[in-house]
């Protein structure tokens, strides 16, 4: 609902595109100034949008701990936090595992995660309303054969917003995490044709597939995961803490 966020600050990591772009919009229309955080190239050539501040910032660099907490002492106080940033790695079998593929898929999808909570976390406490929400997947909680690196990442999500819910609880910050099931993104597409280009079932085939999984005969979309994330964000969720959220429109 437009207001219910007004004169809250939001900072939302991997905000360049894709789900981030997309709750990044939906707490701006809520009311919220809203910080988004990304890979300077992924930001290159984007026209400003009201209410929305860009930021470009490698959370893998080496001082990226230093720089964001620089950068935290210019936004202020911040009452929500959506720690979104990630990746998706190509399928492999355990047997042709990448072992650096797989260092830099936890840096990402977790130690990110986890810099970006220990960073932010003293300024959600000075807020009466501090929200984080993590982004895990529904591999958060089950498994898909050829993305064990993808899987394990988003289970250790689910630990670190389980640990982290508790410490940041006594300070009165809400600790939850977003559990997505398939959302048809370009970063999803390019993979089901990447996938196709390997030998795998056509693009059609491929979303009639994760389609026909649901019960409501449909993927999810980016505005039903931004909505989920607003809600998570307002005093509606006051009362929930070390929870994850599954929108996966009934996945079987």
């Amino acid at each position: 609902m437009a207001g219910e966020l007004r004169d809250r600050r939001a900072v939302v990591t991997g905000g360049a595109g894709g789900l981030g772009r997309a709750i990044a919009r939906e707490l701006v229309t809520a009311g919220a100034a809203v910080t988004i955080i990304d890979l300077p190239s992924a930001l290159e050539g984007q026209a400003p949008e009201h209410g929305i501040e860009a930021v470009g910032l490698d959370l893998l660099a080496g001082d990226a701990e230093t720089m964001l907490a620089q950068r935290a002492g210019t936004i202020g106080p911040v009452d929500i936090l959506v720690a979104n940033a990630g990746v998706v790695p190509p399928w492999r079998r355990i047997s042709d595992l990448d072992l650096g593929e797989w260092d830099r898929v936890f840096a990402i999808n977790v130690r990110a995660i986890a810099m970006s909570l220990k960073v932010f976390a003293p300024r959600l406490a000075q807020s009466s309303c501090g929200s984080a929400i993590l982004m895990a997947s529904i591999n958060g909680y089950r498994a898909h054969p050829m993305q064990a690196a993808y899987t394990a990442s988003k289970h250790a999500v689910l630990g670190l917003m389980r640990a982290a819910a508790l410490d940041m609880g006594k300070e009165g910050t809400r600790v939850n995490a977003l559990a997505p099931g398939p959302v048809l993104t370009d970063a999803l597409t390019t993979r089901i044709a990447a996938r196709h280009a390997q030998g795998g079932p056509a693009p059609e085939e491929a979303v009639k597939a994760l389609t026909d999984e649901t019960a409501l005969g449909r993927v999810s979309t980016e505005q039903d995961i931004a909505r989920a994330a607003l809600f998570l964000a307002s005093d509606a969720a006051a009362g929930i803490t070390g929870v994850c959220l599954p929108v996966e429109c009934g996945l079987s």
